[in-house]
């Protein structure tokens, strides 16, 4: 029995179904490994993911963000070298999407391939009150 289902069908919880798909779709994402990622906290209000990506181009990547979905894709186009004999093959050759889903007033700011390494930057503007007023209008 699946009790995050339970969790998320309280009437307490009225519109998290958004909520419960971007937690399975994170479940999904954390169970592949390639390409390693480093999230690295650079400040109260900054955030930075690095992907290494090792042998990729500026155009063989792309750096998406769908609602609050962070999705990072790299492409290889098949090598016109012809057949290449490799003594060993440990460098990571393949194409690969990873995705982030990230906190609400998460921004990304950017995105730097720098040695090797795809660094995207992402930051927090300065918080909004969290207690808001709600008018009450009169019918």
């Amino acid at each position: 029995m699946n009790t995050r289902t339970i969790l998320f069908d309280s009437p307490f919880l009225l519109g998290f179904d958004h909520t419960r798909a971007l937690i399975d779709r994170a479940q999904r994402a954390a169970a592949d490994s390639y390409p390693p990622y480093n999230v690295e906290q650079l400040s109260e209000s900054s955030v930075r993911i690095t992907l290494a990506v090792a042998g990729f181009g500026p155009d063989d990547l792309a750096v998406t963000l769908e609602g609050r979905q962070l999705t990072i894709a790299g492409k290889r186009e098949a090598s016109e070298k012809g057949e290449q004999a490799f003594l060993h093959r440990g460098i990571g050759g393949r194409g690969f999407v990873r995705s982030f889903v990230l906190a609400d007033g998460l921004e990304v700011d950017g995105a730097r391939l720098e040695h090797g390494l795809l660094h995207v930057a992402l930051s927090r503007p300065e918080d909004l009150p969290t207690i808001r007023r709600i008018p009450i209008t009169a019918g």
